[in-house]
């Protein structure tokens, strides 16, 4: 066993000096191995070449399985590394402001927009917009906010995926049913854009969170389904002059307007000074809703966050748009800040009452 030990140790030896790939010296080992392994299989027993080189095929069988396990594992190894490493570079953010190659192609029918073009565009590639919840509405936010180029979306929600969230929030799967609903929808919208930024918070918005969070964004968008939620984000919101992109849904019928006292309109809490007594506004789990309803609703909210980001036409900014699903029709209804606000004090009031 010796002697083969050492023409192995020969052959890579003489294939560096010549400098032979790494490959071919490992493809003549191999063919080595195996004429060796072939010889003992096929001379008698007694044979001096076996009786030379260990006399059974069965060492050398053990010892190429033993070698055979580890480049398997090796093999395993490299390619769990190289595929870490292609998920990484595929949601690494470009540098703020700078479009990489493709992007521009990308955005085109934006760009040729007159409101929009070059500049409207690089706005929303700098924008960084927090969408609360990825249910119903969040979803086709998050969609259509990447898609757009927004430069950083960050996602809270603390909801996994559910086979009932599936008849109306567009950006989950029936096989992400289990998983993190933020964790789902950054595959989702890393898949239609891989130019963007996608930050999940696996949790709630919570008192002891929410402004160090809101603080990293420019705009936030509430899609979520209760008010305690609602009023915190109003309340950061105010104090940090952060636009606030709300949407509601109830059965048929949606809503949308901006919050933004800091630009002279109500906030949420001016609107809405107190949360209804339980059963007076209930969830879509309790009073139903239809599927494409927060398509469109969310969709808006979309519209508003990309007006607000580039300042093209006019945002919802002391409106509220409703749509009625059921009949077809969209309204507009005039909002006022209330000078009795506890959250705004009425700063977008300008001496109006609100309602």
């Amino acid at each position: 066993m010796t002697l083969i030990f050492l023409l192995i140790a020969a052959l890579w030896f003489v294939g560096h000096l010549m400098g032979a790939p790494v490959r071919a010296r490992l493809v003549m080992m191999g063919i080595l191995y195996v004429g060796l392994v072939v010889g003992h299989l096929v001379l008698p027993e007694g044979n001096g070449l076996r009786q030379a080189t260990g006399g059974s095929a069965a060492g050398w069988l053990i010892l190429g399985g033993l070698i055979g396990l580890g480049l398997v594992y090796a093999f395993a190894v490299k390619r769990l590394k190289a595929a870490s490493e292609r998920r990484e570079q595929g949601n690494t953010p470009a540098k703020a402001g700078v479009f990489e190659d493709g992007e521009l192609d990308r955005y085109a029918r934006h760009i040729v927009l007159r409101e929009l073009g070059g500049p409207g565009q690089k706005k929303l590639k700098q924008a960084r917009i927090l969408v609360i919840g990825a249910g119903g509405l969040g979803s086709p936010a998050l969609l259509y906010l990447a898609a757009a180029g927004v430069g950083r979306v960050g996602v809270i929600d603390d909801d996994v995926v559910d086979s009932g969230n599936l008849q109306r929030q567009v950006i989950h799967e029936d096989q992400d049913i289990g998983k993190p609903k933020v964790f789902s929808a950054q595959e989702r919208m890393l898949a239609v854009n891989p130019f963007i930024d996608v930050r999940p918070y696996k949790r709630r918005l919570t008192e002891d969170v929410a402004a160090d969070l809101i603080d990293d964004y420019d705009i936030v968008l509430d899609g979520t389904d209760n008010f305690e939620t609602r009023y915190l984000a109003n309340r950061v919101c105010v104090t940090q002059g952060k636009p606030l992109i709300s949407g509601a849904l109830s059965q048929w019928e949606g809503q949308v307007s901006v919050f933004d006292p800091g630009a002279s309109g109500p906030c949420y809490q001016c609107i809405f000074p107190e949360a209804p007594a339980p059963g007076l506004a209930p969830s879509c789990a309790e009073a139903g809703v239809l599927g494409p309803l927060p398509g469109v609703v969310g969709s808006m909210m979309a519209v508003e966050a990309v007006k607000q980001v580039t300042g093209a036409g006019q945002v919802l900014r002391g409106e509220m748009l409703i749509y009625d699903a059921l009949w077809g029709e969209t309204r507009k209804i005039g909002l006022k800040a209330r000078t009795d606000c506890p959250v705004c004090g009425g700063r977008g009031a300008s001496g109006a009452e609100g309602p």
